[in-house]
């Protein structure tokens, strides 16, 4: 946890902005991104399933806009 106290006589702005750089240093919001966008495990073979489905979707919408339809 991270404690910081405003210094007698300093104004918001630069508060603010030494906070900011303190928080970047400590990886707080690091730590956070990666809890929040973490994706849950999936082994090879679902992986590649996945990857497949994607290529054939997008050689279909290509297909479909060469000939108009999209």
């Amino acid at each position: 946890m991270i404690e910081i106290k405003r210094k007698e006589g300093e104004s918001v702005n630069a508060f603010l902005y030494r906070f900011t750089k303190k928080i970047q240093h400590s990886g707080v919001i690091k730590e956070a991104k990666k809890k929040r966008f973490h994706d849950r495990f999936q082994n090879k073979r679902a992986r590649k399933d996945s990857a497949l489905y994607r290529i054939d979707k997008k050689l279909e919408t290509e297909k479909l806009k060469r000939l108009g339809k999209i």
